[in-house]
C-alpha cells in the first residue's frame, strides 16, 4: 500500500507581505486539503505558461530551482538593506543632506513639539519607557537633557517636569 501522506511541517521565513496568504495556506493544510491545494497551484501556475509541465511537489525540480532563486534574490536583497541600514544607523545620509528649495518663497512654521507623556518619548529615543525613567533618575537633569539630545531624531533635548509628570522639549 502506497504512503500518500504529505511531508512534516516545517519553520520557514517569509516575507511580510505574504504572511496572511501563509497562514491561510497553512490552515487548508491542516484541515487536509494539500494534495488539493498543490493541484490548484499547478493549475494556477500553468496558466501563466500553458507550455510548461510545472510538478510541484516539495521535492520536485521545479519548486527546487525556484526556491534557489528566490534564495538568491532574497540574499542579494537582504545584504543591500544591510548596506542602507549601517548607512543610515551612521548618519551618512543625514549628514551629507542639503537643504531643499522650498517651493514657495515664504517659511513653512516648524511644527512644536508637545510635552510627552515616557510612554511616547521613550519609542522616540529607541528605548523602553523603565530604562527611559531609570536613566532619568541615574543622572542630573543637565546630563540628561544632553543624553536625550544625543538620541532624540531632531536632536532635541528633553527635561523631565514633577508637576505634570511629562517631558517637556528644550529649546
Amino acid at each position: 500500500m502506497p504512503d500518500h501522506k504529505t511531508p512534516p511541517s516545517e519553520m520557514i521565513r517569509v516575507p511580510s507581505a505574504l504572511i496572511p496568504v501563509v497562514r491561510q495556506l497553512s490552515q487548508l493544510h491542516r484541515e487536509g486539503h494539500t494534495i488539493a491545494l498543490l493541484q490548484g497551484l499547478e493549475e494556477l501556475i500553468s496558466q501563466f505558461d500553458s507550455n510548461i509541465d510545472i510538478d510541484v511537489a516539495p521535492s520536485s525540480k521545479s519548486v527546487l530551482q525556484l526556491e534557489e532563486k528566490l534564495e538568491t534574490k532574497l540574499d542579494v536583497i537582504t545584504k543591500k538593506l544591510e548596506l542602507l541600514e549601517r548607512a543610515i544607523s551612521s548618519n551618512r545620509y543625514n549628514s551629507q543632506a542639503r537643504p531643499r528649495k522650498q517651493a514657495y518663497p515664504h517659511q513653512q512654521p516648524q511644527v512644536e513639539l508637545l510635552a510627552l507623556p515616557p510612554e511616547n518619548l521613550a519609542p522616540r529615543l529607541g528605548l523602553t519607557p523603565s530604562s527611559l525613567t531609570s536613566e532619568k533618575e541615574k543622572l542630573t537633569p543637565k546630563e540628561f537633557i544632553s543624553w536625550t539630545r544625543n538620541r532624540d531624531p531632531r536632536g532635541l533635548g528633553w527635561e523631565f517636569h514633577k508637576k505634570d509628570g511629562l517631558y517637556h522639549p528644550v529649546k
